[in-house]
């Protein structure tokens, strides 16, 4: 049976994984009221786990260092409590084989060599090479709906990002480029990675680790 995190857990995680989220950001993405949302930030801020940003005419929460600490405390205990892990870890080695694939998919849509330039920048102009391109993030994606089929039968929060993946996949097919890459929405390539922080918040792996290590 899958287990609902606990409210605080759900909203100081929601910031680790989205990097910066304000309030309503934060009530969107775990579901909880945005007044319950925002009353727990606070107390957050007031604990010295979040601190308000402001940049470029917007701005929203972030963790500081206690925050992350204590968010990945809560989540070790999580873990321990549900008996989540092993299902979290095989979760883990199979989103590592997808995303060397996703790598590549994203790097085709960024760039399309030329003769004499490996790094020359995809105009977009090919229809069959952006073809390709989304079939394989399609094929990805599907394989991500399986994976995240088997976090969500122990883990609930780990729901929603198979939905935000093909809500993405949908708008880059209906002409709208930005949602593989972009950054600012919530595009294919942002939704792969709050997922990817997401389980090596969750499994205490620091990011960049070799695998030999963990």
């Amino acid at each position: 049976m899958t287990h609902a995190s606990a409210p605080d857990l759900s909203v100081l995680h929601a910031v680790r994984v989205a990097g910066v989220a304000d309030d309503a950001a934060v009530a969107g993405r775990t579901g909880i009221d945005l007044d319950t949302a925002a009353e727990l930030l606070g107390d957050f801020e007031a604990y010295g786990w979040v601190t308000h940003v402001d940049f470029a005419g917007s701005g929203g929460w972030t963790l500081t260092e206690r925050g992350r600490e204590q968010d990945s405390r809560k989540l070790g205990e999580e873990l321990d409590q549900t008996g989540a892990r092993t299902t979290v870890e095989q979760a883990h080695k199979e989103f590592e084989t997808l995303n060397g694939r996703l790598v590549r998919a994203c790097t085709d849509w960024q760039l399309r060599p030329a003769e004499g330039d490996r790094l020359t920048s995809n105009d977009h102009s090919d229809p069959q090479w952006d073809g390709r391109v989304l079939d394989e993030l399609t094929t990805i994606g599907a394989d991500l709906t399986r994976l995240i089929g088997a976090l969500v039968s122990v883990l609930g929060r780990f729901d929603g990002y198979a939905d935000r993946f093909d809500a993405a996949l949908t708008r880059a097919r209906a002409g709208d480029r930005r949602w593989v890459t972009g950054v600012g929405v919530a595009s294919c390539h942002a939704v792969w990675m709050e997922l990817h922080e997401d389980l090596l918040s969750t499994l205490g792996i620091a990011r960049g680790a070799a695998p030999e290590s963990r």
